[in-house]
């Protein structure tokens, strides 16, 4: 599976889009706002809610960001790191660490957005929240991510296959680099005109019949939750 839409009859699907865009947006600047170990536990308890309400695993949104994985690792080993003796402080370490942990807990919010809310449905909640042609440049910008992306991500999963399958295991690690970097970028650019070509045949429009947003009752212990973060962030 790739990080994409897919419709699992999870509660967060019902939502207005517009509703789980404030939400990752208040969650962010609660996850900033509270930097301390007992802040950043009630929001892992919060990101299990989201996770459970989206009916995804935390194990697969780690496995999706993990290409991330060695910069968030990286920056808490490099603080403790000094140039003399002791050489190495591990408390320096503690808040680049929670640093680390609180963009881990902000990815998880956002992949459980993004497998609970179709592509049109985030154009149409950007198009609202930004009017006029700036919001149409940005909701189709979103719109042409959310479905490049997961093709890319499934080219290089296929292009990292076919060299195992090729014994590439065994070159060194930087000929696998250089092998996985010159075909990714080939297919990027093949992937780019098949692209192009799809929009001119689909008579790509700056306007398209969006689906329509309302608010529900199903939104209002969402929109409860989003004033409740809104509080905490300046209490």
């Amino acid at each position: 599976m790739t990080l994409s839409h897919r419709s699992m009859g999870a509660f967060s699907e019902r939502l207005d889009p517009r509703v789980k865009l404030f939400f990752q947006a208040v969650f962010a600047f609660a996850a900033l706002a509270h930097t301390t170990p007992r802040g950043l536990a009630l929001l892992s308890v919060l990101v299990g809610v989201v996770l459970i309400s989206a009916e995804t695993s935390p194990l697969w949104v780690l496995r999706e960001f993990r290409s991330v994985f060695p910069f968030l690792l990286g920056g808490p080993l490099f603080a403790s790191l000094t140039l003399g003796s002791p050489w190495f402080v591990p408390a320096d370490a503690i808040p680049p660490a929670l640093a680390s942990y609180r963009v881990i807990l902000i990815l998880c919010v956002s992949a459980a957005y993004i497998r609970t809310t179709p592509v049109r449905e985030s154009r149409a909640a950007i198009q609202w929240l930004v009017p006029g042609r700036p919001g149409q440049f940005l909701g189709m910008g979103v719109a042409f991510v959310f479905r490049f992306l997961p093709v890319l991500q499934a080219d290089l999963r296929a292009i990292r296959e076919a060299i195992a399958a090729r014994l590439g295991t065994e070159r060194s690690l930087a000929e696998r680099m250089q092998l996985v970097g010159a075909a990714g970028v080939a297919r990027v650019f093949s992937r780019a005109d098949t692209f192009s070509l799809a929009l001119r045949v689909r008579c790509f429009a700056w306007n398209p019949t969006l689906p329509p947003l309302a608010i529900s009752r199903r939104d209002v212990p969402a929109i409860c939750l989003i004033c409740a973060l809104v509080g905490w962030v300046f209490v």
